[in-house]
């Protein structure tokens, strides 16, 4: 297949800046999933963190924490 797209890219040189473009997508979203995958920020959240954007029902600024402060 690969072999398929240089073929064509050398007969098609305007294909150039797409297949690029193409590419730098897919590895770009790849890696922002591998960094998800290895740095949950959920992990470091405490109990009187905010999690959703907005809440409705719960002022988070009031909760009380639930351990000492390091």
């Amino acid at each position: 297949m690969l072999h398929q797209i240089i073929g064509q890219a050398k007969k098609h040189p305007s294909l150039i800046p797409l297949l690029v473009f193409i590419g730098a997508g897919g590895t770009g979203a790849g890696l922002y999933l591998l960094h998800l995958a290895l740095f949950n920020p959920d992990n470091k959240l405490g109990p009187d963190d905010q999690y959703k954007f907005y809440s409705m029902n719960v002022d988070h600024s009031t909760l009380k924490k639930e351990g000492p402060d390091f």
